[in-house]
Parts: structure tokens; C-alpha cells; sequence
């Protein structure tokens, strides 16, 4: 009966049946916005700009990746886990950014793998979500003064499995990743060994096997990596809780640049 009801509570955590409504997070100011392709297929996402935006000026982006609890077509609940943090007046005084948070759709994922697996071999293209995103990062270049050396990127469970795999088909965009309890393909290390990484995962997670970050962080060191990782004792799926209440963390990912 124990082992049956930690599982409960471990896929209530994954598929967010136990969230609070975006409303419940005191009116996070991001902007609605949609992404169109040329074949009319749709990528719903919010978009926090910096406070005084000054086009003059040139901002860090950071691009948010929601788990699976969080899909659908509202355009609100990826904002539940994470993105009210980085919307903190005190955050957004320090850390002035803009902070992109796409919706992935329903029965769709950033990465189209088993997360309950213990391994995983990245697919030869992306899924429609995720292309969907890397169209829309330089649309938002060409609309707003970013700056290209400070592109982030960072996501929780399926969303860091979606951190992963950006990561890996686009090296060069970003400055740095912070990907929270999910996994990836270990031939990717390579490609990504030398980018600034600090993964997290909950030592207890029922959901996503903690062995997933172990595996990647070690296949990264094999690779002349030096990715950082903390995992948290007795702590289940939800690791994304501390990771984004903590502050070094936000120092840590906004003092990376590209060379």
C-alpha cells in the first residue's frame, strides 16, 4: 500500500493534477501571444518582457519549458510551476529579461520519448512543438533587442526533456541550460560538453528515474565537460520547487555568456 501511494503521488506531481491555477500565482504579467507557420500550424506561448523595456538596449532571453501536467491550448497553465519566480518584481529588478514560455499542445510533447525509461536515443527531427520553437526564437530576435550571447534555456520534467534536446540540436544558440528531473540521449554529450549546464533531480522521484540526470552528467564529464548537478535528498518529482526558489540559481544562469 506504501509503494502503491508514493506512485500516486509521484504521477499526481508529473501530470499536475495537484497545481494551483495561474490565477492563485498573483497575476503573472506575461502577454499572450500565438506563433504561426507557413502551414498555418499553431504554437500558443506567453512572453514577460523587462521592466522599462529600452530597444537600446540589449536583454538576456530566457525560454521556459513546462511539463507534461501543463499542456493544452489556454495558453495559462504553463505558467503554474516556475514562471511565477522568474516574474518576482525583486527577480525581475535584478535579473531584467525577457522570458519566453511556450504551450505545449495536448497528446504532444517537446520530445516524443518515454520518460519512464531508463535511456533514450534522440529522434532524427524534432517533434512539432519543439520546431514550432525553434522558428519562433528568431522571430522574437528580429522583433526585440536580445542579446545572442544570453539565450537560456531551462524546463521541468518534460519540460527538461525538451532542455535537453534543444540543447543538443542548437549548441550554438544558447548560453546555458538549467533542466529539472528529466533525461536524455547520452551520445549527445559531445555536442553540448562544453556548454554551462547545472541539472537538477530529486534523489526519491518516481517519475523520472533519478539515474536519467546521473547518466547524462557523468556522460558529459567523459565528454571534458564540467556540468554542475544537485540532487536532493528524499526529495520525489518535484524538484523544480527549490530549484527555482533558490537564488543562486538565478545568480548562477544570468552571470553565463557565450563567448
Amino acid at each position: 500500500m506504501k509503494l502503491q501511494k508514493e506512485w500516486v503521488v509521484a504521477m499526481t506531481l508529473f501530470f499536475g493534477l495537484a497545481a494551483s491555477s495561474p490565477a492563485q500565482q498573483g497575476g503573472v504579467p506575461l502577454e499572450k501571444r500565438m506563433y504561426t507557420d507557413p502551414q498555418s500550424k499553431v504554437l500558443r506561448y506567453r512572453v514577460l518582457k523587462p521592466e522599462d523595456y529600452d530597444p537600446k538596449k540589449s536583454y538576456p532571453l530566457v525560454l521556459f519549458f513546462h511539463g507534461a501536467g501543463e499542456r493544452g491550448d489556454d495558453n495559462e497553465k504553463q505558467l503554474i510551476h516556475g514562471v511565477p519566480e522568474f516574474a518576482k518584481p525583486a527577480n525581475r529588478k535584478q535579473y531584467p529579461c525577457f522570458l519566453v514560455a511556450p504551450q505545449c499542445p495536448d497528446k504532444q510533447r517537446w520530445v516524443e520519448v518515454d520518460w519512464g525509461a531508463l535511456s533514450h536515443k534522440q529522434p532524427a527531427e524534432p517533434s512539432e512543438p519543439m520546431r514550432l520553437t525553434l522558428e519562433l526564437l528568431p522571430a522574437l530576435q528580429k522583433e526585440f533587442s536580445i542579446d545572442p550571447q544570453r539565450i537560456y534555456v531551462t524546463g521541468l520534467s518534460m519540460g527538461s526533456f525538451g532542455t535537453w534536446d534543444i540543447i543538443a540540436r542548437k549548441p550554438e544558440l544558447f548560453a546555458a541550460a538549467v533542466p529539472i528531473c528529466g533525461g536524455a540521449d547520452e551520445a549527445t554529450a559531445p555536442k553540448i560538453a562544453k556548454l554551462p549546464i547545472w541539472a537538477f533531480h530529486g534523489e526519491k522521484d518516481g517519475a523520472v528515474k533519478t539515474v536519467r540526470s546521473r547518466n547524462m552528467i557523468e556522460a558529459l564529464k567523459k565528454a571534458g565537460g564540467e556540468p554542475k548537478y544537485t540532487e536532493y535528498p528524499g526529495v520525489g518529482h518535484d524538484s523544480w520547487g527549490p530549484t527555482y526558489r533558490d537564488p543562486e540559481v538565478f545568480k548562477w544562469l544570468f552571470a553565463q555568456k557565450r563567448p
